[in-house]
């Protein structure tokens, strides 16, 4: 499974995918005609230039990690005499999203879920969107290319299903660095299971609460 980070290809960008856009400046000066007026030598060759000048705001509470940011996942082999029923499932492989130069800042996070929320005063609160193609027969799973009868479920550190295209329960992570951890498992669909070698790829995006 190939593991990778949208990235945006515009004249902003979001940092680590984070869910609070960092927006790219390009900063232009604007003087009266008469504090731009050319001096005599400007065309001169060798004594004048120009200064292309940008920069960036971001904002987010912590920056991924460059060996986060392109992951390459694999599952091993797996027999179909493993994967005979629907709903059985092959042995689940963890993966990890590092974060670095977390701050500290006080968040609140809510459950989408049961609805409860909580708060620390030094803590920022992550969640992760998890997007990718649904298998068609049990679309909270992730659809595989290659064969039939497979798809792939992704579970959190607490082993609470990921749903494709929403938020993950959110989690505090702790200031300077932390890691968020993940798994992905096989599991066996409805359709025909036919043998062969499958891929898929998974995008993520890192929201900040």
């Amino acid at each position: 499974m190939r593991l990778m980070e949208k990235q945006n290809k515009w004249n902003y960008h979001a940092l680590a995918g984070c869910n609070r856009v960092a927006s790219a400046l390009a900063l232009a000066l604007v003087l009266p005609t008469t504090a731009w007026a050319l001096p005599d030598n400007w065309n001169v060759e060798g004594v004048n230039g120009a200064l292309h000048i940008t920069g960036d705001f971001v904002e987010g509470a912590c920056r991924l990690d460059m060996t986060s940011q392109a992951q390459e996942v694999s599952l091993g082999n797996a027999s179909t005499q493993a994967l005979r029923n629907p709903g059985d499932r092959g042995e689940p492989v963890a993966f990890t999203l590092r974060l670095r130069d977390c701050v500290r800042s006080g968040s609140e996070m809510l459950n989408t879920r049961s609805g409860n929320s909580s708060w620390d005063p030094l803590q920022p609160a992550v969640s992760v969107t998890f997007l990718a193609p649904a298998d068609a027969d049990s679309p909270e799973l992730v659809q595989v290319n290659g064969l039939t009868g497979l798809g792939l479920r992704i579970a959190d550190s607490a082993w609470h299903d990921v749903r494709l295209g929403e938020r993950t329960l959110p989690q505090f992570v702790t200031p300077t660095n932390d890691a968020l951890v993940y798994y992905v498992q096989p599991e066996r669909t409805s359709a025909p299971l036919t043998a062969g070698t499958w891929q898929a790829t998974v995008g993520f995006r890192l929201n900040y609460d």
